[in-house]
């Protein structure tokens, strides 16, 4: 048996210029962090004692006799593509899928590092990013960017570049001191609505405005927060305001990514005190996080008054295999 427990990113700055089609041609760059918030995948093989050959449980459950007849694409792609057969496996979670923390990579760098231990091998880092971005992009054509299987393998708050040759991963270096300063100056609270992120990628890219002054801008504010964080001089609180300029650059880039209610929502966290802040991920609905003084935490909290407020602490190990009990497995032969 393998259990795998893989972290949830929050993106900062730089979100969609880590769409192939754009950075390929211009260049782009993420600031984000994982944070203690976790999916925990178990694998182990079947016993050969059931009509069914693959036994899965995420938010359904299948039965299944052949892998080509499961449903769940990244599952049943991942299987093909790494030759499991004749499995078990459970997907657990901290937060809920579709909620702009990129869960469905988070869950696709755990599935993969379970396989892999499952067939004793060892996959680094840079191995479940590339695996996990191949899977979910090209073997199941989902829409959206790169940062998220990448924060999700590696782990911690990065600087991720991406450029025609691909991608680089530059941890931020920040004092410990600073680094909890800034942890505590944020505030994440679920907005209760879900959406498929890859069903606003797609809504986006339809959008036919020209987004690449806006992308470009975005980029810039990439360098520009490194900057406040790894500097000591620099004032901490122009990162939230850094927050609120990347966000309100991201809705231009595409009627899909706010509501009025997510406008109503920020708005309201402003006015009570937030010096900045942002809806995670591609948009929709999902997470609002908000940069907020010690001194407004209170009054921010009570202008979100019905939304959950979530407590987190940064992380720095990516995806971790927690638990590994080899088996020996022969595959069952059809007669």
């Amino acid at each position: 048996m393998i259990i795998t427990k893989t972290p949830f990113r929050m993106s900062f700055f730089g979100g969609g210029t880590d769409m192939e089609d754009y950075f390929r041609e211009c260049g782009g760059a993420v600031l984000s962090t994982t944070f203690d918030k976790y999916c925990y995948v178990t694998v182990r093989h079947l016993p050969p004692f059931f009509e069914y050959s693959t036994d899965i449980t995420y938010s359904k459950s299948e039965r299944v006799k052949s892998v080509e007849e499961i449903e769940h694409p990244a599952i049943r792609n991942a299987m093909q593509m790494l030759d499991m057969h004749e499995l078990r496996l459970t997907y657990d979670a901290d937060l809920p899928a579709r909620s702009g923390l990129g869960t469905s990579s988070s869950f696709a760098v755990g599935m993969l590092n379970a396989f892999y231990a499952l067939k004793g091998k060892y996959a680094d880092k840079r191995k479940l990013a590339d695996d996990a971005i191949y899977l979910e992009r090209i073997l199941c054509g989902e829409a959206g960017g790169w940062q998220d299987q990448i924060a999700a393998a590696y782990g911690g708050l990065n600087r991720i570049n991406f450029s025609a040759d691909g991608y680089e991963v530059f941890p931020i270096v920040i004092s410990p001191e600073r680094k909890e300063r800034l942890n505590e100056n944020l505030m994440l609270f679920f907005t209760g609505f879900t959406r498929f992120s890859s069903e606003i990628q797609k809504s986006a890219a339809a959008d036919k405005r020209d987004k690449r002054q806006l992308l470009g801008e975005m980029h810039t504010l990439v360098g520009e927060a490194e900057r406040i964080l790894t500097d000591k001089r620099s004032d901490l609180d122009e990162f939230g305001r850094l927050l609120d300029r990347t966000w309100h650059l991201k809705r231009g880039t595409s009627h899909a990514v706010s509501t009025e209610n997510i406008d109503m929502l920020y708005e309201r966290g402003i006015s009570a005190g937030a010096l900045g802040g942002k809806l995670l991920g591609a948009g929709g609905g999902g997470f609002l996080l908000f940069y907020v003084r010690p001194e407004a935490q209170a009054a921010v909290t009570e202008a979100m008054e019905g939304l959950l407020h979530i407590p987190f602490q940064f992380e720095n190990d990516g995806s971790r295999v927690i638990h590994y009990s080899p088996e020996k497995y022969e595959q069952k032969v059809n007669i």
